[in-house]
């Protein structure tokens, strides 16, 4: 593996019969980044780390984590990493410590070792105060940084996150931003995250991959995706938008879900031309907005479409593919 890096792909490919759920990703992640999967659901985000974290083999190509190959040396990746599931797993009748406790033993840990560790990982997520408390009166805000916890127990070097704040309210789900930014810098972790979110990839992570259908679409900060987006993007919804793309001559544009994009650098300029322009070519303007570059931007211009974060659910996400791989056999 090469020095640095706490992850490598090559290829990386899952096919479900004729269904190719990720398509040949190739991905490097360093030791230390905070490194993002930005899809809408189905994307193959989940696949992905499900290959990387050993719970999958992969159809094809190869992946490296940790120094260590997922198919060859899957116990050693397994115990260099720690993973937090998008579906809730902790024992509802177990306080929060016992849960820790439990974690420790399934990974031969002494006892004092146990003991100490628990109480530094509560400690990280700020449950101190909540070690002896039923994990079923806990908030869902509270379950989820109880299995952040949980999975630090080991002392992993990599820490995969899918899809960490599902469901929880914004506030919450900030919170458990701030969490693992602590986590990294303190613990020095390598922290892979799924997330349909953009503001959470934005605010999170040093680096995203923009995964659709399978492919990596884009890879880069997101600062760096959204400067090659354009500086502001103009949407305009209108009666002929078929007409009204044909009238782009100087800026980047693109039409999706029902809209005309223009990415300009200066919007407050560009916005009177645009409704000229349509004025004099007989095209009604029902709506335009001006708004700076976002990665929802950067996804929409790649994809030609929206992130359908309301489309399918985690578990509808799982029917879904299995029906579709049943049909396809």
């Amino acid at each position: 593996m090469k020095n640095g890096s706490a992850i490598r792909a090559s290829k990386l490919t899952k096919k479900y019969g004729n269904l190719v759920a990720v398509n040949a990703i190739d991905l490097e992640v360093a030791q230390g980044e905070i490194f993002g999967l930005l899809g809408p659901n189905g994307a193959g985000k989940t696949t992905t780390l499900s290959m990387l974290s050993t719970m999958l083999p992969p159809t094809s190509g190869k992946a490296e984590v940790n120094g260590f190959d997922v198919a060859e040396e899957s116990g050693k990746v397994r115990e260099s990493i720690g993973m937090v599931f998008q579906d809730p797993s902790l024992d509802l009748d177990l306080t929060a410590i016992e849960n820790l406790d439990f974690h420790g033993k399934l990974y031969e840990m002494p006892a004092e070792e146990r003991r100490k560790r628990a109480k530094e990982v509560l400690e990280l997520v700020g449950l101190s105060d909540k070690a002896k408390v039923l994990v079923k009166t806990f908030s869902g805000g509270m379950k989820r940084r109880l299995e952040i916890a949980r999975g630090l127990m080991h002392t992993p070097k990599v820490l995969f996150l899918d899809e960490p704040t599902l469901g929880l309210d914004p506030q919450t789900r900030r919170g458990i931003w701030d969490y693992v930014k602590k986590l990294s810098e303190t613990e020095g972790l390598t922290v892979i995250i799924t997330t349909h979110y953009m503001e959470e990839a934005d605010s999170l992570c040093g680096r995203v991959a923009i995964i659709d259908a399978g492919k990596i679409v884009a890879l880069d900060s997101p600062e760096k995706l959204k400067k090659k987006a354009g500086s502001e993007t103009i949407q305009v919804t209108s009666s002929d938008n078929g007409k009204l793309l044909k009238l782009c001559k100087k800026a980047k544009c693109y039409q999706a879900n029902g809209s005309v994009f223009f990415q300009v650098k200066d919007g407050s300029r560009e916005m009177p031309r645009i409704v000229l322009g349509a004025q004099k070519n007989g095209i009604e303007i029902k709506s335009i907005e001006l708004h700076g570059s976002t990665l929802e931007d950067v996804f929409i211009r790649l994809t030609g479409h929206r992130m359908r974060e309301e489309e399918l659910d985690s578990k509808d996400q799982a029917n879904h593919r299995m029906r579709q791989w049943r049909k396809s056999r």
